[in-house]
């Protein structure tokens, strides 16, 4: 079973709000929208419990059941996500520092955390150019193979870093793709040194980033800003040289936590 499988039949064994949680991330997480069989097949729970569990989501508003039978996330989430995004204290301390970014670059910036093997997004200030990224704030991405990522995984203690790999599945997306954790492992340790990490087209064939970690003074919070791009605009040269007001702009926010958040107490 996958690192997402595993999470998934803890949640089952933590109760009612656990199961229901599971229901909302499976249908939230599908390509489309999902069957009661379906759900039935997934989540692994009998046939009566579940449908009183879809049923009150349903009367929640966080799914939706349409004339064909079939689940979708409901509207209320996204009200939830909204208010989380709006009032997001990490994100607004940010938000003046990638608007400056991206006003010194024309490219798009990207605000992101490490949330187990993945990073969410935050935040994105879209480049001026007319050819732009289709990432999306809220989405998530392989930490293994995005310039965020490999950024905030350059901060974890070599135990932390071990086992978070250890429950990756390396899916290659590209030909540059990371392959296995040793491969990986001998980019984080350059990434830890230098302050920097780069996406070489390892998540998606023409498009590039360089990317610095974010983290909090007692670090419970491990992220990232980048600047991305496609390859054929963004030479690895320029990136290089970009390495700097990035890693700035990454500073300009961890003193912005400071002094707004305080030490954690």
């Amino acid at each position: 079973m996958n690192a997402k499988g595993d999470g998934m039949a803890q949640a089952r064994e933590t109760g009612t709000l656990g199961k229901l949680m599971v229901l909302l991330d499976l249908v939230t997480h599908a390509d489309a929208p999902l069957r009661f069989t379906d759900i039935l097949s997934l989540a692994g729970q009998p046939r009566g419990t579940l449908h009183r569990q879809l049923s009150h989501l349903v009367e929640e508003g966080l799914l939706e059941l349409d004339g064909d039978g079939r689940y979708a996330p409901g509207l209320r989430l996204l009200d939830f996500a909204a208010r989380s995004w709006a009032r997001n204290e990490f994100r607004l301390i940010a938000e003046p520092h990638l608007a400056a970014l991206q006003q010194a670059t024309g490219e798009t910036v990207h605000l992101g955390v490490l949330r187990g093997h993945s990073i969410i997004y935050l935040d994105k200030v879209e480049g001026r150019q007319p050819v732009r990224m289709y990432s999306q704030i809220g989405n998530a991405s392989p930490c293994y193979c995005t310039g965020v990522g490999k950024a905030a995984l350059s901060l974890l203690p070599a135990e932390s870093l071990a086992d978070l790999l250890a429950g990756v599945n390396f899916t290659r997306f590209t030909a540059a793709t990371h392959a296995s954790p040793a491969s990986l492992l001998a980019e984080i340790h350059e990434i830890a040194t230098q302050g920097y990490a780069f996406d070489r087209e390892e998540h998606e064939a023409g498009i590039r980033c360089v990317a610095a970690p974010i983290w909090s003074e007692d670090r419970t919070f491990l992220g990232g800003v980048s600047i991305t791009g496609p390859a054929y605009r963004l030479s690895m040269e320029l990136l290089a040289q970009w390495a700097v007001p990035v890693q700035q702009a990454a500073g300009s926010i961890m003193e912005g936590m400071r002094i707004r958040l305080g030490p954690r107490r």
